[in-house]
């Protein structure tokens, strides 16, 4: 059993339930699906999930790494071959006919684009080539200030970033202030594309990039629901995932015994709170058993249909609305049919989405991966590992790999 499979069972997870859900008013009807939504929005409930995750994750990985410039490597190598990938897909099926692009990006090409460029599409005001692009628009924020956060020295002090995110949801914020109209959304969509160019290119100036990646923080807090096209309701809600994001942070420094008990719990029960007026009771306190649950079951052994769905859960997190757009194609009024006929092709809907993201995986997720670790032995090898202390009062430190 690998150490972090119970990530990748909560990933995994994550990804079986978006596709489903979003099957689900084809296969179910809308009346049957709407009525789950009432009592659960399994969707967000997936999403929040996939946040969570990352936010334990990304950190741990940080600093692992040690060093800007290998994170940033690994990151972009990660993310972007299937976030291409994905794009080249739709737009020839677009230029087959067979899909059509969304009415933001053909409004304004130039702020599609750019925002495309940076993964900022929804807090640009477009909408994503693919719809469920929105949520990579808010881990793309969340790696930008954790390494911010990082290159200043100051991404131990988790449970305050999450409390205080948590804390700041609540307040009446300006959902539109950098992007109002389509002028203001291309020249801030340019503007992005020069601040993220910049925090990759002086990796290793600390304070500069720190503070550009910091800042970052003021795109969701000012500017979360800069247009219809944006999938977020609010700035206040862009805040809240960030502190999800941030709670899963306080996990994982809580149990390498970087923060204090209290802290943690404090900070936790903040974005709790915050959750469960956001999104509903049912929805949040899903979302905190599925993982406090898997946190305790951590050491033993994961299923491991969901730890191979974890794997591939990034492309099929892309790649399965690709397809379903082409369902009403190949099985037109699909609802209106037999039970018998669309639970069929919700089965054979599953089982192309499911092999089209393993051969994703396979074919561009993983030669991604391999590119990234050639690249970071070459331009940015580990010369040196030592052990960084904690801060103060909070336990043992832990060794990272840093460049001295």
């Amino acid at each position: 059993m690998r150490r972090l499979d119970w990530l990748d069972a909560l990933r995994g997870l994550a990804a079986i339930t978006v596709v489903l859900f979003h099957l689900s008013p084809q296969v179910l009807g809308n009346e049957a699906h709407l009525a789950v939504m009432r009592h659960i929005d399994l969707g967000k409930y997936a999403v929040l999930l996939f946040f969570v995750v990352s936010g334990y994750v990304i950190p741990m990985s940080l600093e692992r790494h040690g060093s800007l410039r290998r994170f940033w490597i690994g990151r972009l190598c990660r993310i972007y071959p299937a976030y291409l990938v994905t794009i080249g897909l739709f737009a020839l099926l677009a230029t087959a006919g067979l899909l059509h692009w969304q009415a933001s990006l053909r409004a304004e090409t130039t702020a599609g684009v750019l925002a495309h460029v940076t993964m900022l599409p929804d807090l640009v005001g477009v909408r994503g080539v693919v719809r469920v692009f929105w949520t990579l628009s808010y881990e793309m924020v969340f790696y930008l200030v954790v390494a911010g956060l990082f290159a200043v020295r100051a991404h131990r002090h988790s449970a305050w970033y999450a409390a205080g995110l948590g804390l700041a949801a609540g307040l009446p914020l300006p959902d539109s202030l950098f992007g109002n109209s389509w002028p203001d959304r291309r020249v801030l969509a340019a503007v992005l594309v020069l601040l993220v160019g910049l925090t990759l290119i002086l990796q290793v100036k600390g304070l500069m990039v720190g503070a550009i990646g910091i800042g970052f923080v003021l795109l969701p807090a000012l500017n979360g629901h800069p247009s219809a096209a944006s999938t977020v309701k609010s700035s206040g809600q862009g805040l809240l995932f960030l502190a999800v994001m941030f709670a899963g942070t306080v996990v994982y420094r809580w149990q390498h015994r970087q923060i204090g008990r209290v802290p943690a719990f404090v900070a936790l029960a903040v974005v709790s709170s915050a959750l469960i007026a956001d999104q509903g009771a049912n929805t949040a306190l899903a979302v905190i058993g599925t993982f406090v649950l898997a946190y305790i079951f951590r050491k033993h052994a994961a299923p491991q249909g969901l730890t191979w769905l974890g794997r591939i859960s990034y492309s099929l997190y892309l790649l399965h609305v690709v397809v379903l757009f082409l369902i009403p194609r190949l099985v037109p009024d699909l609802g209106t049919q037999t039970l018998p006929i669309r639970v069929a092709a919700g089965v054979a809907y599953v089982i192309v989405v499911l092999m089209l993201a393993a051969i994703s995986y396979r074919m561009v997720e993983q030669p991604g991966l391999a590119l990234g670790r050639r690249l970071t032995s070459k331009i940015d090898p580990p010369r040196c590992f030592r052990t960084e202390r904690a801060a103060p009062g909070t336990g043992r430190g832990d060794i990272t790999p840093r460049s001295v």
